[in-house]
């Protein structure tokens, strides 16, 4: 299976000129030499799912990571998981400093812990949590500061099965209700993912991906990121955590 790249969200600027600039960085993003999410299969061979030895060298490019994130996955699915980087000797490694080689946005669900769904351990990931995958500065500022300040080469927006905010960004459009303040800025941010095209249950898990498809590329609109996929430095893709099965699959 293959993560294909979606028609990029622009983000809106201040400026045309901005907007003109996004859109051009855009355009090299995804017309270069690396795709934006990514151009490998999620499903690897068994023989992949050895994790990383104590002292082995972090995933440096966007394929290695995701190699690496999929083969926690199959082991976390098939109950084999490591939890690996948990050690004495790598707790106080992780004194002097941090590596993480991907980041993951999730969802705050509890049954959706990034560290558990991948198998990873200590350092291994910088995750970033809102409900529904909402993004806002706050948001926004710490998976810039991964890319930016710590080199980290993929982002994963990660969506799941069973969403509590998509469900209640759904049904609050339907009915009307107006949620608790807070909650309500929650649900306003997942309403333009809302599928139309479905209707019940079918109509919240149809948003979930499309919510997922729509965080991924106002991620790649932002210019500082859009620059990294263009040199082939970052990738950005979009996946699902079925709790049903415990698979993370790609997003297209």
């Amino acid at each position: 299976m293959t993560p294909s790249p979606t028609e990029p969200h622009i983000a809106q600027g201040p400026t045309e000129a901005t907007s003109s600039s996004r859109r051009t960085l855009l355009r090299t993003a995804l017309t270069g030499a690396a795709l934006t999410t990514g151009s490998w299969a999620w499903d690897l061979p068994a023989a992949s799912a050895t994790p990383r030895a104590q002292g082995k060298p972090r995933p440096t490019t966007p394929a290695a990571a995701l190699r690496e994130l999929n083969a926690g996955n199959r082991r976390w699915r098939t109950h084999h998981e490591r939890h690996p980087h948990e050690s004495l000797a790598v707790r106080r490694e992780m004194v002097a400093g941090q590596h993480p080689f991907a980041v993951v946005l999730g969802c705050i669900d509890s049954r959706v812990a990034p560290e558990l769904v991948f198998d990873q351990g200590l350092g291994d990931l910088l995750t970033v949590r809102s409900a529904g995958e909402v993004l806002d500065e706050a948001v926004l500022g710490s998976i810039a500061y991964g890319v930016l300040e710590l080199g980290i080469p993929l982002v994963v927006v990660l969506g799941h099965q069973s969403c509590g905010a998509v469900s209640a960004a759904v049904r609050a459009e339907q009915t009307g209700e107006r949620l608790p303040v807070h909650i309500q800025y929650i649900a306003d941010r997942i309403r333009p993912a809302i599928d139309h095209s479905q209707e019940g249950a079918a109509r919240v898990d149809a948003t979930v991906s499309a919510q997922v498809r729509r965080v991924r590329s106002q991620l790649a609109a932002e210019p500082d990121l859009a620059s990294r996929i263009g040199a082939g430095r970052l990738a950005i893709v979009g996946a699902r955590y079925e709790l049903t099965s415990q698979l993370v699959h790609p997003v297209d």
